[in-house]
């Protein structure tokens, strides 16, 4: 079910700072007058600190006093100083900073890619914040990415379907690890929703295709997460919440933090306000906690760890698999352990990277058959790079990663089976970032990989490169080859099977200035060794392939509208596949042709308050009709949303405090993913068939969100960076 837990969007919402007595602010700008966005301003050995906006502007408040050093730091500039007198009620500054003679030029390629940093030049797409204000996707990494182009909306999944490939496709990592389970459970045509807070991370990115040769295992998609290093300060929070509620704690020293959370939702309340349409039994339950510990050490080097535990329930009557208009009891029981720890640090001339990832999650239904599905995972992860000099830049490296996939399953006759699968996987990569001239940049990679389950081995090449036609304009294509394991379900009855395989074709423009970006990129893709299963054994096999080809368009406004943000993205998708138990090529069900997104956000500074908006069109999706003699000719009505949501700012009993309202679907469009038929005919010699909607046409979300010991100060908010 997609729980609407929504704790983390509080705290990090919006900086404020509280006691202080100087405020420092100002505009930063190049020595040749352009503006500088996502520029870090600090105090130098304080905490006190802010980012550039989109007009180069900054501003903070401190408490610190004497002199103290003002830096600013950009990559690709050399870093700027300035000694300030404080307390100063407010000091005007007005930094100029000037291009490194001695830095590398970075390599920054937007083919394929949307990435969102704070030490990434001319890449800036969505942030946390950005995430946690979609107005559709509340506070879902998964849910805000669909507003971008070559994404396909699957309100039956939550998952992520890019360019015609299917939800497997695309695989998520955190600090360079794979992550195994990164929706939580749930049960066909109830949507789920990704396990983690877009406030974890610092860096996202999301590639439609052609991403580097680090990564692998993803035939479509790859999304990027890197985490934050150490917390700014000291906090205390709880969220009361429509579903549930939450406690947290952070504690930081000078080179350590510590954060401990705990949550529990519960929607039978809710459920009981508004009607649903699951007959539910039980209603969705979940319970867990997270530890996050960052540590600083001498050297500079940085160690993290990430813990998350978290346990889920449901049931009710579901609809039966042969014969729709009838249902059956089906519960839910899902448990999933997540740990992930790394080190950064500078070795001599080299960066060295080492990370380790364990997960365990098991998934136990209930019904008139049984199925218990456990699949756990350790990954081990070593890269080293270094800049030989501002024109070639390598890195390298290697994984391996251990899997064990053990399932029981009971059929309604009480046949039954077990399945064991246990996987040796390893890869090693080298890639070399390449200026070539001031105008030209490459980057050139080669991925090879093994699977012991397989015992296939295959090498991967990866090139991407950019013209740059200015400062903030460029002309970029990638090419690639991706394999990935087939999914362990298709693996119950042989595994004498190769790797699936893609072949991405991309050429992109992008022009990124003053608060406005425009891209659109044009795509192909091929697919070979997809697996079919044959209907008479169930055995299958790499008979299978398909095609995908296409438009994205993607256009944010950041600058004309005064305190407001919008973007718009387009996408044309021509698919069509030949896998799984399809009988001929066909457009898969999961694929739509058009995709629109609109999405607005605007800081009301008189009422404190932030506002969202966001309208999805998507044209409707192809099912299969039994009572039809063509396969997946039918099609579903097209799919439309309006959806929008409120923070309002202020003080509960001297803490600061938001109040946050998010409604979906508010003009009640009908909504329909697909349609469910029986396997045979009734007297009347038809099918009978089932629409699949969403749980409830409306969600409505309502949540109090309390930072203790921090106040609002409204007065002295100049700018709100939405």
């Amino acid at each position: 079910m997609r729980s609407p837990f929504l704790s983390a969007i509080v705290f990090l919402l919006f900086p404020f700072f509280a006691n202080a007595q100087s405020t420092l602010s100002g505009t930063v700008l190049t020595t040749r007058g352009d503006t500088v966005i996502g520029a870090n301003i600090l105090l130098e050995g304080t905490y006190d600190g802010a980012t550039t906006d989109i007009n180069g502007f900054f501003s903070f408040r401190s408490a610190e006093q004497g002199a103290q050093t003002l830096l600013v730091i950009y990559l690709g500039c050399d870093t700027f100083r300035q000694i300030v007198q404080l307390p100063n009620a407010k000091l005007q500054l007005a930094p100029r900073l000037k291009e490194s003679a001695s830095a590398l030029q970075e390599v920054v390629i937007s083919a394929g890619s949307f990435e969102a940093a704070s030490d990434r030049k001319k890449a800036v797409i969505l942030s946390s914040i950005d995430i946690a204000l979609t107005a559709s996707a509340t506070a879902d990494i998964a849910g805000a990415i669909t507003t971008l182009p070559g994404t396909t909306r699957n309100g039956e999944s939550g998952q992520i379907l890019v360019r015609g490939g299917a939800g497997y496709e695309t695989r998520t990592f955190i600090d360079g690890l794979l992550v195994q389970n990164p929706y939580n459970s749930s049960v066909p045509n109830v949507p789920a929703r990704n396990r983690f807070s877009p406030f974890l991370f610092k860096g996202t990115m999301f590639s439609t295709g052609g991403y580097s040769a680090e990564y692998g295992q993803a035939l479509s998609s790859a999304l990027i997460l890197q985490t934050e290093d150490l917390a700014p300060k000291n906090n205390t929070g709880v969220s009361l919440m429509s579903v549930g509620g939450g406690l947290s704690h952070t504690q930081r020293w000078k080179r350590t933090s510590a954060s401990l959370s705990g949550s529990y939702s519960n929607l039978a309340p809710y459920f009981a306000l508004l009607p649903q349409n699951i007959d539910w039994i039980k209603a969705p339950q979940s319970g867990g906690a997270e530890l996050i510990l960052r540590h600083q050490t001498k050297q500079e080097g940085m160690v993290k760890l990430y813990g998350s535990a978290n346990r889920s329930a449901m049931s009710m009557n579901y609809p039966d698999a042969f014969q729709p208009e009838q249902t059956n009891p089906l519960s839910l029981l899902a448990d999933n352990v997540y740990l992930n720890t790394s080190y950064r640090s500078q070795v001599g001339k080299w960066t060295m990277f080492a990370g380790l990832a364990y997960t365990w999650n098991r998934d136990s239904i209930g019904s008139n058959i049984a199925q218990r599905k456990i699949q756990q995972s350790a990954q081990a992860r070593f890269t080293l790079s270094r800049s030989y000099s501002r024109k070639v830049k390598l890195k390298f490296g290697g994984e391996y990663l251990t899997g064990r996939y053990d399932e029981y399953f009971r059929d309604t006759d009480f046949s039954q089976f077990h399945v064991l699968r246990k996987e040796q996987y390893g890869a090693a990569f080298a890639e070399s970032d390449l200026v070539i001239s001031s105008k030209i940049v490459a980057r050139v990679g080669l991925r090879a990989e093994h699977s012991g389950l397989l015992q296939k081995t295959n090498l991967a090449p990866r090139i991407s490169a950019a013209y740059i036609l200015d400062d903030n304009e460029q002309v970029a294509m990638a090419f690639g080859q991706f394999y990935q394991n087939p999914e362990y379900d298709l693996l119950r009855r042989n595994t004498d099977l190769q790797f699936e395989r893609a072949t991405h074709y991309m050429l992109n423009y992008q022009r990124i200035r003053n608060g406005y970006t425009f891209r659109v990129e044009a795509y192909q893709k091929t697919y070979k060794n997809l697996v079919k299963t044959d209907p008479s054994t169930y055995l299958s096999n790499n008979g299978g392939g398909g095609y995908a080809r296409g438009i994205d368009v993607f256009f944010r406004d950041q600058k004309t509208i005064k305190r407001g943000d919008y973007w718009v993205s387009y996408s044309y998708l021509d698919t069509k596949r030949d896998y799984r138990d399809f009988p001929v090529e066909a457009v898969p069900t999961f694929a739509a042709t058009h995709n629109v997104s609109v999405v607005y956000k605007h800081w009301f500074s008189g009422i404190n308050t932030a506002f969202g908006a966001t309208y999805a069109y998507q044209s409707g999706r192809p099912y299969n009709d039994p009572n039809t003699n063509a396969f997946n000719s039918g099609r579903t009505p097209d799919y439309h949303d309006l959806s929008v949501n409120a923070s309002y700012l202020t003080n509960l009993a001297g803490h600061f405090t938001i109040l946050y309202v998010s409604a979906t679907n508010i003009l009640g469009f009908d909504q329909v993913y697909g349609y469910q038929f029986g396997t045979a005919p009734g007297p009347d010699g038809r099918f009978a068939a089932r629409a699949i909607t969403p749980p409830s046409r409306h969600f409505l979300f309502v949540g109090l969100f309390i930072n203790f010991g921090q106040r609002y100060k409204a007065s002295e908010t100049t700018k709100v960076d939405i």
